[in-house]
This record gives structure tokens, sequence and C-alpha cells, in this order.
């Protein structure tokens, strides 16, 4: 298994997933751990003296005038993690939990946090034997960092919340006996590092940078099967014509789909055809989906800097020299996981036009609702109605979290970037994007089915086969709602993707992109 050094190796989203699902390790080399050692002792000097640094000797948010003894350190970090975890509503996903950890981890052991060895190897542990803390899904406004899903991430620290263990939540106390753990006794400034940080936002933002990636992914699966379908034209994916307008994300879009087009009957066979050019749904997916690949970059590229940034509140450099600062403000972030929503539900909006378009009956040999026989038969008429209701519910959702702002902390605390909202609802509109991607791909399957003996190349007779292996062609009305459910299951898995570049290296065909690379996380 490969290794990860913490707080010392550049993390990456997938890194930072594959230390989540522990597919690689992380461990802590000698210069790291020296790193954490001395920060933890310019902290523990910094008690025992008479100086006020915020929240090692003093109290919290309004309360920073307060000085505290170094009698009562202990007792006043462990309280602000009891009275911060306040989160509500329903547990996180156990892989968003995992990922808050592991970025916390990363963080702390940079070495400007002043908490111990102890602490981070304590929180090293409960990942490696995969004990989840249940943190609430509402309660962070996004700045001074994410307060309450952190604390209750680390509560069971001190043998307080609750863990994942056996299947189920159980009392933390009860599991750290199974385990001959004790609790502990937090240090100086240890509790304000734990909650201080944008490890909640940039969790949910990880996983929006592997969700949106298969989304983009499928999206041009779907379209290319789509143009099969619907007998559009490829000449709008051309590479001389994508030279003049050279965004990087269309570019990819339109090489993608002449690859995954090339050598196809189905294209072949209306070369010379009289219609001059296709809707915008099939015509512009290099520009729309392209657009959305270039928002995925930059979300990428933004995260891969919070999840290596030192994002506590104060920072310590030495003994003498601490700065009271706002990394723990989540904006940086927080725009771009709104970005990561609207380019999401964009991918959403022209699938569902595209699907519109297949059932107006306007293809050469495809009937209207892609049924020969309606009246009777309803066709493909109303799946459209949910991808409808989906794409819609999607535009509510796109309005930016992080245009709001409502103070808090008796006003200490006046500006908030609510980027914990814009990543829960950014993950939100992908799940229902990839619902409307499955449903694409059954209707486009269908469309296909009308141009049989004639094929597409390769790989998309071999993506098209494997959707036809799991839903059969509709020939009447039936109950389609579990050919749909599987056909979205076949976006979320990335099975298609894998079928494509299988095909792809057997037959010798070049199916990545001169962009490929760059669209990698």
């Amino acid at each position: 298994m490969s290794t990860f050094n913490f707080g010392q190796d550049h993390l990456t989203v997938s890194k930072a997933i594959q230390l989540a699902r522990r597919e690689i390790k992380g461990i802590f080399s000698p210069e790291t751990i020296k790193k954490i050692e001395t920060s933890s002792e310019a902290v523990a000097k910094i008690a025992q003296g008479e100086k006020a640094v915020y929240g090692i000797n003093t109290g919290f948010g309004p309360l920073c005038t307060s000085k505290i003894s170094s009698a009562d350190t202990t007792t006043l970090q462990e309280n602000l993690l009891k009275s911060h975890a306040v989160g509500v509503g329903e547990p996180v996903d156990l892989e968003i939990a995992r990922l808050m950890m592991v970025l916390k981890i990363h963080a702390l052991a940079q070495g400007f946090s002043g908490i111990r060895l102890e602490t981070i190897q304590r929180i090293h542990w409960m990942l490696e034997v995969d004990l989840v803390p249940l943190v609430p899904i509402q309660g962070s406004v996004g700045a001074s960092g994410d307060l309450a899903p952190l604390s209750h991430l680390f509560l069971p620290l001190i043998g307080y919340g609750k863990v994942w263990h056996h299947g189920r939540f159980l009392p933390t106390k009860e599991v750290l006996g199974e385990f001959h753990k004790e609790p502990l006794a937090l240090g100086p400034k240890e509790g304000l590092a734990l909650i201080n940080g944008t490890q909640f936002m940039a969790a949910h933002g990880m996983k929006i940078v592997e969700r949106l990636h298969n989304v983009l992914t499928h999206a041009s699966i779907s379209g290319a099967m789509m143009i099969e379908g619907l007998m559009g034209s490829v000449k709008p994916f051309s590479e001389e014509l994508h030279q003049l307008r050279p965004f990087a994300g269309n570019q990819h879009v339109a090489q993608t789909i002449l690859n995954l087009l090339h050598e196809s009957e189905i294209v072949n066979s209306h070369i010379n055809c009289a219609r001059v050019q296709d809707p915008y749904s099939l015509r512009c997916m290099p520009q729309v989906h392209g657009a959305s690949w270039n928002a995925w970059l930059h979300v990428k590229d933004t995260l891969e800097i919070e999840i290596n940034s030192v994002t506590d509140n104060p920072v310590v450099f030495d003994e003498n020299h601490t700065i009271s600062g706002g990394h723990f403000h989540g904006q940086p972030i927080a725009l771009t996981l709104d970005y990561a929503c609207l380019a999401a539900s964009e991918i959403g909006n022209i699938s569902d036009r595209r699907i519109y378009l297949s059932i107006e009956g306007d293809t050469p040999g495809v009937p209207k609702l892609l049924l020969k026989e309606t009246g009777l038969n309803s066709g493909l008429m109303i799946p459209q109605y949910t991808t409808a209701a989906l794409a819609s519910e999607n535009k509510g959702l796109c309005f930016p979290a992080s245009a709001d702002s409502i103070p808090t902390s008796l006003g200490q605390e006046d500006h908030v970037s609510m980027g914990s909202i814009g990543g829960r609802k950014a993950l939100r509109v992908i799940e229902n994007v990839e619902k409307i991607l499955g449903i694409e791909l059954f209707y486009a399957a269908q469309a296909m089915d009308y141009h049989t003996p004639m094929k597409s190349g390769k790989i998309m007779t071999a993506i098209y086969e494997k959707v036809r292996k799991l839903i059969p062609p509709v020939v009447s009305d039936r109950v389609m709602y579990e050919d749909m459910e599987t056909a979205i299951e076949l976006i979320r898995s990335g099975e298609l993707v894998s079928l494509a570049n299988q095909v792809a290296e057997e037959e010798a065909l070049e199916f990545d992109t001169p962009w490929t690379e760059k669209f990698e996380y």
C-alpha cells in the first residue's frame, strides 16, 4: 500500500478520497513530528505566560477579552467542544466525515496550530479503525471555521458524542472501552485548533469534484448517444472550429465526442443530408458542457489550495509570534462551491432539452414519443416530466448561498460565507443531474434502436449494448421507473466510462484528448 506523509506531501482530491477510503496509508514523518511538537511546546509556554493570546489564555468570540488562568486550560478547551456541538439534522455521509478527518489531520500536521502529537494521532487512529463520528449536516455558517460540525467531529476525543461502529452509531465511551482507550484531556488551544477550519466545506468540495467529474464525463456519453439517435451532425465538434475559441473545456468535450463517434455508420449515413444545423442542445454541447468543465477545473484548483492550507486561528509561528487572522473564513471556497452548483445544473438543463428533442418526432425514422404505436400507448412521454421537474428543482437550488451573510457571535463574526450550505446544495444538484443523465441514456438508446441494422463505432456500440443488456427496448407501455433507476445507476457507477476506456485500449483507439490530464483530479 502506498503512503502519504501528512503535513508534508501535497494533498490532491484523489489522494484525500483514497485516504478516507483507506486505499493509501497516512503516516507522519520525523520532520512532521518535530514540527508538531515544536508548535505544541510554543503554545504550552504561551499558556503559562502573562501575554493574552486569543483562544490560548482568553475566552472565545466576543469573550476574547476574558483572561483564562493556566489551571483552567483543559476546562476551557473541553467546554469549547461541548458548547459548540450544536448541529442539527441528519448525519452527514460517512465518507464526508472521514474526509473531514483527513483534511483536519493534514492541516494540523503542518505545525502551525499548537496541537499535541498525541491528539493528532488519536484522530488518525480513529480514521484507521473506522470510528467515524456522528456529524449533523446543519449548523455551520462557513466562517470562524465550520464550528458546529467540527465540534461534533471531535467530541469523541474527550469521550462525548457518538461514533459509527458495528454498522451503527454508538456512544463514544462505550466504543472506546471496547478498544481499551481513555478519552483525551485537551491541552492549551487544542479545542480551538480542532474546530477552527473549513474542513466541512472542503470535504463537501472533495465530493463535488469527484461526482461532478463523473457527471461531466457521462454527459459526453449520453450526449454522443443522443447525437446518433437523432441523426445529429459531428461538424460542430471539428478541431479547426474549436481552435478559434480555444477554451480547454470546449476543446475537451468536442474531441471526446468525436472520439466516441469515431467510424459510426449512423453518423456517416447522413453526412450529406439537407439539414443545415442542429438545435443548440446537440450543436452546442462543447460550449455548454465545456463551460461546466472549465468551472470544474476552477473549483478543483481552488480546493487543492484550500486542503493544503492552515485554516485555524490563531496561527502559531513560535512562542513570540502568533497572528489572529481570518484563514477560517470560507469565502474563497464558498464562491467556487456556488459556481459548481450552477455548472452542474446547466448540464441537467441541456440534457433535459435533448430528451425533449428526442420525442418530438422530427428525426427521420425515429417516431414521436420514441414509440411506433402511440395513442393506446403513451410511449416515452412521461419520463421527460421527471427530468423537467429535476431541472426546475435545480434552478431553485442555484441561488448562491454565498450571497447571504447573517452576523453571529454578538457581532464579532459580522460577515460569514455560508459555504457549508453551498456545498450541500451543490451535491443535491449533482445527484439530480445524475438522474437526468440516466434518463437521457434511456431515451438515447431507444432512439438508436430505430437505426438498426446500422451500428455506431466500437466504443459507442459497446456502450449501447451494455445499456440494452440491462434495459430492453420499450415496445409498448410498461412500468419504467425500474429501467430509469438502472440507467441512473449506470451513470453513478462510472461503469460506462470504464467500458469506453477498455474498448479504446483493446482496439488501440485514441480515446484520450490532449486535455484529459488537465481534467484529472
